[in-house]
């Protein structure tokens, strides 16, 4: 390989949110959603000429940026965004708020799939709008959307639908077919349909994305799409994302819920998105290489020594979801983190996700492999 993903970089004592959650614990962090990888040599580069600049003032989106994103978009995943469609935010956090902030009035709902990222159901409520969940329905292996519950769902007050593809946590990457009906029903039902796609260039195949930005306004009606470097090539602490938004009026909606609470995005995250989205994808490769290789370790190893964790396939993300509920624990997350690995709380990720733990595989193997180890020595020890 031409890039390291072997190096175990030490990030004690850096103010990592990972690994500070634990400090001075024999605890392996496995839980929040960055890598333990070096971030590629040109995004490393890219920061290295910006600080030798000297100069840190107050920045404005760059045109390079945006040119970078554009060109992005159109080669992986054949979708086009124009520059002005691009709306820039400190991360999908704080844009799944103001999206929120910026539909309909109080008591007003916004529907999620769940399980799903946490904050798909904390966003509506600091809005005062209502998270309305509907389950994600389980065919043996496959995750998928059940449709008619889904349309059940819908009510006079719904505003939107938040949609996570590739899905966190359960590592679904949504067919084409699935994506387009799931859009044709919110215009339908005059809905928001916003599109967190933040993990679509982590597809470990053999499923492909289909990005809702390749829908026309009249099949999708409102939309917004959501993207950003940081899960691909390893930069959250950059706080760098973008909410691509079609129409002109949506989109000053939402300039208009942001001004005056959301930070313009600091130099050093525009000149990291530029360089990843034009010189990054040699090392995006090695790394989807390197994911390919965590996963077989994982199914492998709890299909030999711990059976009695379900994992189903896992089509994109460096997140597996496994299943503990045949392990019969009262609160599975503090029971390994007892054996000394931390885990996501299933429970976290709302209905659905009782007995489910999150486990980050997007490290080097040795250290997926000494995580697995330890968890097997746990449940020995029962």
């Amino acid at each position: 390989m031409s890039f390291d993903f072997t190096s175990l970089p030490d990030r004690r004592g850096t103010g990592s949110l990972k690994w500070d959650k634990y400090a001075g614990r024999d605890i392996l962090p496995m839980w929040v959603a960055d890598m333990d990888f070096l971030s590629p040599p040109c995004v490393r580069d890219a920061l290295a000429r910006r600080v030798a600049h000297g100069v840190f003032g107050y920045t404005v989106p760059t045109r390079e940026a945006a040119a970078a994103v554009r060109g992005w978009l159109r080669d992986r995943h054949e979708a086009e965004a124009e520059a002005e469609q691009i709306v820039w935010f400190p991360g999908l956090v704080p844009c799944l708020n103001v999206i929120c902030r910026a539909l309909g009035t109080d008591g007003d709902e916004v529907i999620a799939l769940t399980p799903v990222y946490p904050p798909f159901l904390s966003a509506p409520a600091f809005s005062h709008r209502a998270s309305v969940s509907v389950p994600l329905a389980l065919d043996g292996d496959r995750w998928s959307v059940d449709m008619a519950r889904l349309e059940a769902a819908f009510t006079p007050r719904t505003r939107a639908l938040l949609f996570c593809n590739p899905h966190n946590p359960v590592g679904r990457v949504f067919t084409e077919a699935e994506v387009r009906a799931v859009a044709a029903l919110c215009a339908r039902r005059g809905a928001l349909f916003c599109s967190d796609e933040i993990h679509a260039d982590l597809v470990l195949g053999p499923s492909r994305h289909f990005s809702a930005l390749r829908l026309s306004d009249a099949e999708a009606g409102e939309r917004i799409v959501l993207m950003a470097p940081s899960k691909t090539f390893n930069t959250p602490g950059l706080s760098c994302a973008f909410a691509v938004i079609p129409e002109a009026n949506l989109r000053q909606r939402i300039r208009d819920a942001a001004r005056g609470i959301i930070t313009e995005i600091n130099a050093m995250g525009y000149a990291a998105c530029e360089a990843a989205f034009r010189e990054g994808e040699p090392w995006r490769q090695e790394l989807l290489s390197v994911l390919r290789g965590n996963r077989e370790v994982l199914y492998d190893f709890v299909a030999r020594e711990t059976p009695a964790i379900r994992l189903r396939p896992m089509e994109a993300t460096y997140l597996a979801w496994l299943d503990c509920r045949a392990l019969g624990l009262d609160d599975p997350a503090s029971f390994f983190e007892k054996g000394g690995v931390g885990l996501s709380d299933g429970k976290l990720f709302g209905p659905g996700g009782e007995g489910f733990l999150r486990f980050n595989f997007g490290c080097p193997r040795t250290r997926v492999e000494e995580a697995l180890r330890r968890m097997k020595a746990a449940l020995a020890r029962r």
